[in-house]
């Protein structure tokens, strides 16, 4: 049918089984085909979800299917070579995050993109849970500035336990914590205009890490990780009318000035049947294939959070 966008899935995890359950609840969107390099979790994937194609390449997978986008949901470690494979195709792209296991990955990436004038966009997908979306609707009507507070928390033992090779457990702040410090510039009004260290990381000693972000704006922020031990992941934004909390992440709550309780609000029922955030985000995706208004981040938009990423733990490309 002319009118059906058909999409073909690059990976066959669990993000790639999260990504088809969003788009295949859409309208007029067919997810056609799948490629793996593991052929029985891709087998496993299609006849669970009735993907009519299972494809043994990149390439077959372009010809068969006729995709207008492609959802890459492979490993960190294997982003590079498999996006820069997709951009020679007609494909628009989502990348799960993050795009590149660290900067010099991201920014080989997005050069090849660039290159090939394709349409990138990242899945972040936490801008579009039903708890970040309450927050900023209400923080739009209050024009004051705010104080945004993130906790984040890594383990690199648990994740290596999990079979990550070594080049994401050394770089573990872009694979596991780039949806955790997006929320500073998800919340932050303006560019980053500083960021001043208040604990520095250590590779040798790797424990702590804080530090205080400006923006252009006039918000300020403070980011704090705690390796190698328990914490939550956790988001606060303050005005001095209102102070929004989100712990855990897919829920919020706000408690207005004057008051000493907090007002949790409901979770989404596309939250609730979706990983959440998943089902607007694949909405939001199409709308942006099509051409519509999205706030859908493209790669360029999620680069700023990967450097963002490298300006708070003091690193840097190579080309840098």
């Amino acid at each position: 049918m002319s009118n059906t966008l058909n999409v073909a899935i690059i990976g066959a995890g669990r993000m790639a089984r999260e990504h088809i359950r969003a788009f295949q609840d859409l309208p007029n969107v067919c997810v056609s085909g799948i490629f793996s390099r593991t052929k029985a979790r891709s087998e496993a994937l299609a006849t669970e979800f009735n993907i009519p194609l299972v494809c043994q390449s990149l390439s077959e997978l372009n010809e068969r299917t006729g995709a207008q986008l492609g959802v890459v949901t492979v490993s960190a470690e294997s982003m590079r070579a498999v996006a820069c494979e997709c951009f020679g195709f007609g494909w628009n792209l989502l990348l799960e995050k993050p795009p590149g296991y660290n900067l010099d990955e991201a920014e080989v990436i997005q050069t090849a993109a660039s290159k090939s004038s394709r349409k990138v966009w990242v899945a972040l997908n936490r801008r579009f849970m039903s708890s970040t979306r309450s927050a900023l609707a209400d923080l739009h009507k209050r024009p004051g500035p705010r104080h945004i507070q993130v906790l984040d928390q890594l383990d690199p033992i648990l994740t290596a336990s999990f079979g990550h090779p070594s080049e994401i457990i050394e770089n573990l702040m872009f694979f596991s914590s780039i949806h955790a410090i997006d929320y500073l510039r998800v919340f932050g009004r303006g560019a980053v205009r500083s960021v001043r260290p208040v604990f520095e990381w250590s590779t040798s000693n790797p424990w702590i890490i804080a530090a205080a972000v400006d923006f252009e704006g006039g918000d300020t922020a403070l980011y704090q990780a705690l390796w190698n031990a328990p914490g939550p992941w956790a988001v606060s934004v303050n005005t001095t009318e209102v102070r929004w909390e989100m712990r855990p992440l897919e829920r919020a709550a706000y408690q207005l000035a004057g008051q000493r309780s907090s007002i949790e609000v409901p979770q989404s029922d596309l939250d609730k049947k979706f990983k959440a955030g998943f089902r607007l985000q694949a909405e939001q995706v199409v709308d942006a294939v099509l051409g519509k208004p999205s706030e859908v981040p493209t790669l360029d938009e999620a680069m700023h959070t990967m450097h963002l990423i490298g300006k708070l733990y003091g690193l840097s490309s190579k080309k840098r």
